[in-house]
């Protein structure tokens, strides 16, 4: 069975797939497997770009979405007249034929990645590029990325990479064959500084506790700046220590997105 696999931490926003993918769809029709897709409003792969964190303390995730051509595909179990299919490969399909007028298809997706083409009043999606398949290629988007964060093949062949992967939106029971590395959490990050000499202090030891108690311990670098990464949301506390100077506690932080807790003066 094929499955992608994505690196979301090789991904540097570039869009080639995204771009690729439009370009490969976009006024041609590779039937049986896909009408043209529309010049605009459709993203067979999209990359989704959330921003994270507040200035100066920003990072950008960069994340690709595609059809995660589920084993449990709601959209086959939606379809009419077996609008929708699963070919010997794994990949999920819609009959550009068989699925015309059946808009609710659309609704059937819970990742949004079905578009409905108004033209031909057709549901569209990523077809894993099954038409280049076909022909002993790869999808487009795998092909044009330079640096690797998408990669597609047998589960076989890469069950190590899976072993470490995680899929969107588990709780949906959908077994999506997408599969993802690196996505990124939420973090607090912040910076420590001497409020007398008016410099940055190197080496404050930064401790972070959950709600369960769990702690994380770092130490500030030469810019006096700490993070804690890859946390999940939560309650969390923060102690700022260091040998001469009264201690510094922020307590109840609640983390639903990454936050930027700023400049903190020792005295």
């Amino acid at each position: 069975m094929k499955v992608f696999v994505v690196d979301v931490a090789r991904c540097n926003g570039c869009y080639n797939c995204q771009i690729a993918c439009k370009d490969e769809h976009v006024d041609n029709d590779w039937a049986p497997y896909a009408k043209p897709q529309p010049d605009i409003g459709h993203f067979w792969l999209g990359i989704k770009e959330t921003e994270h964190g507040q200035i100066p303390k920003v990072k950008i995730e960069y994340k690709p979405i595609l059809c995660m051509h589920c084993a449990e595909a709601p959209c086959l179990k939606a379809a009419n007249d077996n609008a929708v299919y699963r070919r010997e490969d794994g990949l999920v399909l819609i009959d550009p034929v068989k699925a015309v007028g059946q808009k609710q298809l659309v609704e059937a997706c819970p990742y949004g990645k079905i578009y409905w083409n108004e033209e031909l009043q057709l549901p569209q999606k990523c077809t894993g590029c099954a038409h280049l398949l076909d022909q002993g290629l790869q999808p487009r988007c795998v092909e044009v990325c330079p640096t690797n964060v998408l990669r597609f093949g047998e589960e076989e062949e890469f069950k190590d990479l899976i072993s470490q992967a995680e899929v969107l939106n588990p709780e949906l029971g959908l077994n999506p064959r997408v599969y993802y590395l690196n996505l990124p959490k939420l973090f607090i990050g912040g910076e420590v500084y001497d409020s007398v000499a008016d410099e940055c202090l190197q080496g404050v030891t930064v401790t972070l506790t959950d709600a369960a108690g769990k702690t994380l311990t770092t130490q500030t670098d030469h810019f006096g700046d700490f993070w804690f990464r890859r946390l999940e949301p939560g309650v969390y506390s923060l102690k700022i220590e260091m040998d001469g100077c009264k201690p510094y506690e922020l307590n109840s932080i609640n983390l639903d997105k990454s936050l930027n807790v700023g400049a903190i003066a020792l005295r």
